[in-house]
């Protein structure tokens, strides 16, 4: 598995009639795959995330918007980024991940993570818990999914989850790649340096030289070679091919969530932003590799939450990203 690029949609707010809503969707990740993108990517959410726009907003079902992704593309890896491991339990998981490894061709990864959107357990049903529960949790799900993904069928008691000699078939490979997502430092990078074959780093870009120093620690204390853990960021986009358009998205979209950043401390204002890259496509280029990838992740993982859905921007994202990660 490489993902030196990849392209996320968590927004799915068209202003469109429904029935335009997986077109949208279809065409993005067409451009993504013509555009050089490793990978596309949905949320699994049942909510709109609350930094992404509000609460009642689209939101559509990850692994059935990924099955029929797999019919819409030829190439292009396809994941969620990442699954709540809260809102499955872990055969099933792997099943699911598996027959879209076949829908697709060998073209699946499986993003996961220990779920964080407390409302959405709530409100569904679901047992929510503290962090250590929730980790706990993931901790014993891979050990259940990971080798199911290989073909073996694992026994496991637990203090979470119990099965007994759980077959997974079919496969159309030995093993899928596994993406853990998060930002825990301690619990989460400790997973990924047991399990997982990339991990995805979700954290403003000034906080990215500590993660990256704790992933090393986490390495170390497992004995694997960091270098066999590829690493990528998280990033929110807003480009166009008039910078001050860009702004004006990037202003727009802030106002949208109640921010004002004329309104705003400098401090503020550089929290806020923290995660955000705007401009024309030089400027973009330029903050994703000094603010990113100079400082030693691999790649991105990109969404463009404002204008993603216009025709062109994502292959002028891809365009402009592209070398940057095959440098």
């Amino acid at each position: 598995m490489a993902i030196r690029l990849g392209y996320q949609m968590p927004n799915l707010s068209y202003s469109a009639p429904v029935a335009d809503l997986f077109p949208t969707v279809v065409a993005q990740a067409r451009e993504a795959e013509s555009a050089g993108f490793d990978a596309a990517f949905m949320m699994d959410h049942f909510y709109q995330a609350p930094n992404v726009g509000a609460l009642d907003e689209p939101v559509i079902e990850a692994y059935t918007t990924l099955g029929a992704l797999a019919t819409a593309t030829e190439k292009i890896q396809l994941a969620a980024l990442v699954t709540g491991n809260t809102y499955r339990n872990p055969p099933m998981l792997a099943k699911a991940v598996s027959t879209l490894d076949v829908a697709s061709g060998g073209r699946a990864v499986l993003g996961i993570g220990a779920g964080w959107y407390e409302l959405e357990h709530q409100q569904y049903g679901y047992e929510f818990g503290t962090i250590t529960d929730r980790i706990e949790r993931l901790d014993e799900a891979l050990q259940i999914i990971v080798p199911m993904l290989r073909g073996e069928r694992p026994t496991f008691d637990g203090k979470w989850y119990h099965v007994e000699t759980a077959i997974n078939e079919p496969r159309i490979r030995d093993t899928l790649p596994i993406l853990l997502g998060g930002t825990g430092e301690k619990k989460t990078f400790a997973l990924a340096a047991r399990f997982a074959d990339h991990l995805n780093i979700n954290c403003g870009a000034s906080e990215l030289p500590r993660k990256l120093d704790a992933l090393d620690a986490r390495c170390a204390e497992v004995g694997r070679d960091r270098s066999n853990l590829e690493t990528s960021y998280l990033a929110f986009v807003f480009i166009d091919k008039n910078g001050d358009r860009a702004r004006q998205l990037q202003h727009n979209y802030l106002l949208s969530r109640g921010i004002d950043l004329s309104k705003s401390s400098d401090a503020e204002c550089a929290a806020t932003t923290d995660r955000m890259f705007c401009g024309a496509p030089d400027e973009v280029a330029e903050q994703i590799k000094t603010l990113v990838l100079d400082k030693g992740i691999d790649g991105i993982i990109l969404n463009l939450v404002a204008n993603g859905h216009e025709p062109g921007i994502v292959e002028l994202a891809g365009r402009t990203l592209r070398p940057l990660v095959d440098a």
